[in-house]
């Protein structure tokens, strides 16, 4: 079954890692998708590489999840340019590592409003396009919304509130033909919250193309049914 061939897709966060795997999943199974991050170049580069085999159907422009007019703005270059939309993936996110006494009080805001508030920001602008058409948004969480650890209190809270902004969100669409999923992975080898790409000595680690397949299996699922979270983990993680 092909739910995705014609679609229209936002994904957030997508010039690299898990966004730019998911994006290039959707494109292979005939959808159209939107490319958007914080920077105007990484974007343009992003889409200028899929525009050779998936012409007309790549779009983008920058958008600061963390600010309510930025994604405002975001939306409406993107009505103009698809004119609707069918599938929001919100996967933009930053990785925080620090202890609360230590933690200055821009890294709390800067992760709280990028992980959980720009995913609110989000689903607000795009509910009003998907209301009488049907939909589906995929939040992109992490285990770490389920199992707290030292020294990452602001990452974790902002997944542990981004669970129960799922499921909230899911109840409160799912009679307007919107499903909503939460996928949650682990440990993905992409370098998260150290600027860097993937590292070849990690091939224990969940790869971005790993969390894409999740995302496509839940696209392409009969829409009577609803995997509302899916938690994605390395088969065999180091002991």
């Amino acid at each position: 079954m092909n739910n995705i061939e014609g679609k229209s897709a936002l994904v957030t966060g997508s010039t690299r890692g898990i966004g730019k795997a998911i994006a290039e999943a959707i494109l292979a199974r005939g959808g159209r998708v939107f490319i958007s991050a914080r920077d105007a170049t990484d974007v343009q580069q992003t889409v200028d590489s899929f525009l050779p085999e998936h012409p007309d159907r790549v779009f983008g422009s920058a958008c600061d999840v963390r600010d309510y007019d930025s994604v405002r703005a975001l939306f409406s270059v993107l009505r103009s340019s698809m004119g609707s939309l069918d599938i929001l993936v919100n996967n933009a996110g930053v990785g925080s590592r620090s202890y609360i006494e230590k933690m200055s009080v821009d890294e709390w805001s800067a992760t709280l409003e990028t992980n959980l508030f720009g995913v609110f920001y989000c689903c607000h602008e795009a509910l009003p396009l998907m209301k009488g058409r049907g939909g589906y948004i995929i939040n992109i969480g992490s285990l770490a919304g389920k199992h707290a650890s030292a020294g990452s209190a602001a990452y974790c809270a902002s997944k542990f509130a981004l669970v129960g902004f799922s499921e909230s969100l899911m109840q409160e669409v799912r009679y307007d033909h919107i499903r909503v999923s939460h996928v949650m992975p682990g440990s993905v080898n992409t370098g998260f919250g150290r600027g860097g790409g993937q590292d070849p000595g990690k091939t224990w680690k969940l790869s971005p193309e790993d969390v894409a397949s999740a995302v496509i299996n839940l696209l392409e699922m009969d829409p009577r049914a609803l995997p509302s979270q899916l938690e994605l983990r390395p088969s065999e993680p180091k002991k």
